[in-house]
């Protein structure tokens, strides 16, 4: 059994990795309402931006971009890998990582070649040990997303498409639904799908909803000013743009969250081992007293 300066040593050091986990669970609180709040705010620019642009799927104009042009066969496929760049937020890199490799098995299984982008270092770290073609990465993202440093990872991806060198690219992130909960989550980013359903979506559909979109997929036509080339072209990489900052800002909110949670459960163990530790102490001292007692009772009786 430890002794009692050993016992007292493990409650300190406990204690102090308490102070730590605490003052992180605050701080990744505050973060986290700021992150939902940036997060909220780009919802629904990115949802409408992605229902013009499906809208245009199903319109006739004189100009196609290639974005909207679906591919005959996937012998090459990018994918885009968002993660956070610090640990100690659960399994929430853990979850989208497990996700992002069983795809490329099935790409690889289907004879399709992939090529990966990393945001974040986790991702870059991961992608890194496992032999990927990694193509573009950006690291220490911070706490606000950047869409300059993020569209310029992005565009190698993007103007391979372009290219003809890959035939889609899809998108991994986690999305958020609630504090305690993100889903990892795994979109194609390019060309545009079709229908209307947004990645980003945490409320769930009603019938009524579903009838509405159902009877949306009517044929569209519009009217472009100055030309259909310049307006598509603009509008289609803001479609880009705007889904890749919201995978990114879905990712920081959910990774504070996550860190919140993880910290609060850390400092709720933390209590529970002192707690359990100091139990032993005092057993440990209660033994010492009785047995010192006992000696001097013994030596008193021996006189």
């Amino acid at each position: 059994m430890p002794g009692i300066k050993e016992i007292r040593t493990k409650i300190k050091s406990v204690q102090n990795t308490r102070k730590i986990t605490k003052a992180m669970e605050m701080v990744a609180a505050s973060k986290m309402r700021k992150a939902q709040d940036r997060m909220r705010a780009g919802r629904p620019y990115a949802t409408k931006i992605r229902e013009i642009a499906t809208h245009l799927m199903q319109a006739n104009p004189d100009y196609h971009h290639p974005y909207t042009v679906e591919p005959g066969n996937l012998r090459a496929v990018g994918i885009v890998v968002v993660s956070t760049d610090k640990g100690l937020c659960g399994g929430l890199n853990t979850n989208v990582m497990r996700l992002v490799l069983a795809r490329i098995r099935e790409f690889q299984e289907k004879g399709a070649k992939v090529q990966v982008t990393a945001l974040g270092n986790k991702a870059l770290g991961t992608l890194s040990r496992i032999g990927v073609d990694l193509v573009s990465q950006e690291v220490q993202l911070g706490d606000t997303p950047n869409l300059e440093r993020l569209i310029g990872a992005v565009k190698v991806q993007l103007d391979d498409f372009i290219n003809g060198k890959i035939d889609a690219v899809y998108l991994a992130t986690n999305r958020f639904v609630n504090t305690m909960k993100q889903d990892p989550s795994f979109i194609r980013l390019l060309p545009l799908p079709g229908g209307l359903q947004d990645p980003f979506q945490t409320e769930s559909v009603t019938s009524e909803d579903s009838q509405n979109q159902v009877q949306s997929t009517h044929g569209w036509d519009y009217l472009y000013e100055p030309d259909a080339r310049t307006v598509i072209d603009e509008l289609l990489m803001r479609y880009v743009e705007g889904l890749v900052y919201q995978a990114v800002a879905e990712n920081m909110a959910s990774e504070q969250s996550a860190r919140m949670v993880a910290m609060k459960a850390a400092s709720d163990n933390a209590k529970k081992v002192i707690g359990d530790l100091q139990l032993v102490y005092n057993k440990t001292r209660q033994a010492a007293i009785t047995k010192e007692i006992s000696e001097i009772v013994g030596g008193a009786a021996a006189v």
